[in-house]
């Protein structure tokens, strides 16, 4: 096996990705949320699988809690399958996708601006049919991400989605945080997550908890950690663990729990609690009193802090990769573009 991967290249340019979307595609994003805010919809529809999908998952949560408008995952099959005509006159709808080409992804945003809503894209891939299908579109300049599994590009999705929010609800604070936070993911790849790898290499199973954009981190590295590492993972709510999961954990069965600094930070401590004196391997991103504490690079600000987060589980997740004797640029059965109808 080699002594570097393409996973590691990407993440590793994780930082300059971000600063080369702010400098490029800034004013794009900030375009389509001063539509937003024009057009000030009741819901907004988003429309994405895999890592993509857990980027709109962390623009679900920072966008309701930012404006208290609904956002809503919209099945692409839906149109794609079912043919459904959709109905969004005066809403709006975002999809994300690296590479923009898979045919359900760009008919369903096609038939939701056929539907009347205002549509926004964020893809890497310039040219691309679902960048054609938006009326704003957003490149998230990534360039070539040759690994399979996306991470650079899902943290710019991420970014180009906060950077459409700070400009949609005129938040400063906001996007302050994220022309600094480069330099704070610069940090955050450094960081040594290596007490949690022994506990990682002999399981079989684990837990990835979080909530809010802390549960979009949880389930993304959820996914990270089956698809490059062939550890089955999943990702719950800290509340949702506690209405059945929970009776699987167990000495030897691994919790990884992502827990910001923002106003979930206390129900998951309390979680935390729980999960130690069941005595499974805890590890904790973010101060939760019990388990192990990996380091993190705060940001300073509550929506962003989940990416740095992100990051450092990025790096930690391509070392245990190899730890388990896998090469993390060819995990099986997968393909970099995935075209699903």
């Amino acid at each position: 096996m080699p002594d570097t991967s393409l996973l590691r290249d990407e993440i590793d340019e994780i930082p300059e990705t971000v600063r080369r979307f702010l400098a490029q595609s800034g004013e794009a994003a900030a375009a389509a949320g001063r539509r937003l805010r024009a057009l000030a919809p009741s819901v907004v529809v988003t429309i994405a699988r895999g890592s993509s999908d857990h980027a709109a998952t962390y623009f679900k949560y920072a966008a309701e809690r930012s404006t208290g408008r609904p956002v809503a995952s919209l099945g692409p099959s839906v149109v794609s399958v079912y043919g459904t005509k959709l109905q969004l006159g005066g809403q709006a709808a975002l999809a994300i996708s690296q590479s923009g080409q898979s045919p359900d992804i760009v008919a369903t945003l096609a038939a939701a601006r056929d539907g009347g809503a205002e549509t926004i894209a964020l893809v890497n891939v310039e040219g691309s049919p679902l960048l054609a299908a938006a009326a704003s579109p957003v490149l998230l300049r990534a360039g070539a991400e040759r690994s399979v599994a996306a991470t650079k590009s899902v943290v710019a999705s991420v970014v180009g989605t906060l950077a459409i929010l700070s400009a949609w609800t005129r938040d400063t604070a906001l996007a302050e945080a994220l022309h600094a936070l480069p330099d704070r993911l610069e940090h955050a790849l450094g960081l040594d997550w290596t007490p949690a790898i022994g506990s990682f290499v002999e399981a079989r199973s684990l837990y990835a908890l979080g909530r809010g954009p802390g549960l979009a981190v949880a389930c993304e590295a959820a996914l990270k950690l089956k698809e490059t590492a062939a550890l089955h993972a999943e990702a719950f709510s800290g509340a949702e663990l506690l209405h059945g999961p929970v009776t699987l954990v167990e000495p030897g069965f691994p919790v990884l729990a992502f827990l910001p600094d923002d106003a979930a930070r206390a129900g998951l401590r309390e979680i935390c609690a729980r999960l130690s004196a069941s005595g499974a391997p805890l590890f904790t991103i973010g101060e939760a009193g019990h388990g192990t504490r990996l380091p993190h690079a705060p940001t300073g600000h509550a929506l962003t802090e989940p990416l740095s987060m992100l990051v450092s589980f990025y790096r930690f997740v391509e070392i245990l990769a190899r730890a388990r004797g896998l090469d993390p640029d060819r995990p099986r059965g997968l393909t970099k573009v995935t075209e699903t109808f």
